[in-house]
């Protein structure tokens, strides 16, 4: 893979060379002389026919978590996030130990421990880490999914960005069965706060627990605010905001 500097921007195919864009940035490489039909029937490629297929099993675990939590995804992301998950949910599907190769899974990889831990503390927002925006401690109740956050200052042990008046916590856990697709999401009210001194405690209750075969996800968020004239509005895009993964059980 090879940079292309120049004024023009050069997407398609010329010759045996293929010019595309990345990430804002103009590349090319050699067009492979290989068939379509020669990697899918050649025995020589059958490692690749079995990556290949693994690969499509990843990115359709990744695209079910994603879809399963919404519209929490979208008020918190970063625009590598779909590269990420995938590492993450190869990672899982490496702990699948019974499946042949080529068709090792996430939703076997995810029942065991190991795989639980690679998805547990994921943040969807790279920039905003919970560790780095949340200098308290936060208990977690499996059994009922309640989030409490004990005494918080949020003026004081929170990183918020500037300009932001006000905070949101909500919690919320996600039963997600990645071998059928199926996923309830129940999510606890959302806590609004001032950013103030003065210690309060936070406490998060979803109304149930989900139902399903999947496993629990455990997730919270904190989103800013700012307040202007009695309403409140999300910071630059909510680049700020934090989507964590707590648990997985």
């Amino acid at each position: 893979m090879a940079r292309v500097k120049s004024i023009m921007s050069f997407q398609g195919s010329y010759e045996d060379m293929t010019f595309y864009e990345k990430e804002g940035k103009n590349y090319f490489r050699k067009r492979s002389s290989l068939s379509k039909e020669q990697i899918e029937k050649d025995p020589n490629f059958v490692r690749t026919r079995e990556n290949m297929n693994e690969f499509s099993l990843n990115v359709s675990s990744g695209k079910l978590l994603r879809l399963a939590l919404g519209s929490l995804v979208f008020k918190a992301k970063d625009s590598r996030l779909s590269q990420r998950i995938m590492r993450v949910m190869s990672n899982i599907k490496n702990m699948d130990s019974t499946s042949p190769r080529g068709k090792r899974s996430v939703s076997v990889g995810i029942g065991t421990p190991e795989g639980k831990q690679y998805l547990n503390g994921f943040d969807f927002n790279i920039h905003a880490p919970l560790d780095s925006v949340l200098f308290n401690e936060y208990t977690l109740d499996t059994v009922t999914g309640e989030v409490v956050i004990a005494d918080i200052s949020t003026l004081e042990e929170l990183r918020y960005p500037e300009g932001a008046t006000h905070v949101s916590f909500q919690c919320g856990v996600l039963n997600l069965d990645f071998s059928t697709g199926l996923d309830d999401l129940v999510l606890s009210p959302v806590e609004n706060l001032e950013l103030k001194i003065a210690p309060t405690t936070v406490t998060l209750t979803p109304a149930s627990m989900p139902t399903g075969a999947g496993v629990d996800i455990f997730i919270l968020m904190i989103s800013f605010y700012q307040e202007v004239n009695g309403n409140q509005y999300s910071l630059r895009n909510e680049e700020f905001n934090v989507l964590h993964v707590i648990d997985v059980v």
